[in-house]
């Protein structure tokens, strides 16, 4: 099989640069187009720790480009810029991966919570790119919308156990995130002075990711209580999910038998951290049971699986491979 042309668009940022890291040593995958907004750099001025180890010019994002040199492209970009590009690019037949809200949602859920929806055709035909979800549809899709980070976390926790939560009860997700999380762009709330030595809770109740975990949960909005929060480190993500569930149960056999064959979720015997899962694809797990209450705790790297590295595994599906092909899951330990 000939390698398979990729771009990205959008490659100044923290999962811009992580999503080159891994195409540029991907088997199948040849990255034959990088752009951003305004082209004009290279790489290497954009990212300086990929100096000596890829070298290639970033250009200004063009459309037409993107179709005579890629079959699949990656949208690193903004919501509301994502819809942009995603129609013109469908029309020419290339295949996407967009990192944006665009597609994730129902239009009314989209709108509420984010800016009138101008490509309503193709958001219909969009796939939820999460593979313990969606694999199949995946496969077949010609764009995929990649999952938010904290929904990542969230709904994989929940998942084997949604059928034993009693009907209606509440959904408490204490969720906690690396600085990274936040993107590149300095503002008040990642100013160094204000993180460092800090940590602290934003949007509670009210952050746009709590109506994509409640959608793809099929759980009315009402009964999610999501509240992030900001630490003092880099990368990395924990989700404090609670639920009450009908029973007492072997939640840890539940949770095994759940992911058995799942190449990237981890059962956990201890309480997870953010270390073990930093720099990999992987979704570690645990579960506690007292009475009717479930504690579940879900780590991933924020980054990866909870964006670049989950885009590649659904871009590898999209393209007919393996989909662990070039995903490294060496954590950063320590």
């Amino acid at each position: 099989m000939s390698a398979i042309n990729v771009g990205i668009i959008g490659a100044s940022g923290y999962t811009g640069l992580e999503l080159v890291k891994i195409l540029i040593n991907h088997p199948k995958f040849h990255l034959n187009y990088v752009a951003n907004s305004e082209g004009g750099t290279t790489l290497s001025e954009l990212h300086p720790s990929l100096a000596k180890v890829y070298e290639c010019d970033v250009e200004k994002a063009d459309i037409k480009e993107v179709a005579k040199k890629c079959e699949l492209v990656f949208l690193a970009v903004p919501h509301k810029t994502a819809m942009d590009y995603v129609k013109p690019l469908m029309a020419l037949g290339v295949k996407i991966v967009d990192f944006s809200a665009d597609y994730r949602l129902t239009q009314d859920v989209y709108e509420e919570f984010y800016c009138p929806h101008t490509d309503i055709e193709n958001l219909k035909n969009a796939v939820y790119g999460l593979p313990e979800l969606f694999r199949k549809e995946i496969k077949s899709a010609s764009l995929v919308a990649n999952p938010g980070c904290y929904p990542t976390s969230a709904i994989l926790g929940m998942l084997p156990f949604l059928s034993k939560r009693i009907e209606s009860s509440p959904i408490i997700i204490d969720a906690k995130t690396g600085v990274s999380g936040a993107g590149k762009k300095l503002s008040d709330v990642t100013h160094f002075v204000n993180v460092n030595d800090n940590l602290f809770s934003y949007n509670p109740f009210v952050h746009r990711h709590a109506p994509e975990i409640a959608q793809k949960l099929n759980i009315p909005f009402d009964e999610v209580s999501f509240v992030p929060h900001i630490v003092p480190l880099t990368r990395g993500m924990i989700s404090s999910i609670y639920l009450q569930v009908t029973q007492n149960f072997d939640a840890e056999e539940v949770l095994k038998e759940f992911y058995k064959d799942e190449p990237f979720v981890r059962i956990s015997k201890n309480p997870v951290d953010m270390k073990n899962t930093a720099g990999t694809n992987f979704c570690d797990i645990y579960v506690q049971q007292r009475g009717k209450i479930l504690f579940i705790s879900s780590s991933i790297d924020n980054l990866l699986r909870g964006s670049s590295s989950q885009a590649v595994v659904n871009a590898n599906l999209m393209m007919g491979l393996n989909e662990s092909l070039g995903i490294s899951n060496i954590a950063y330990v320590p």
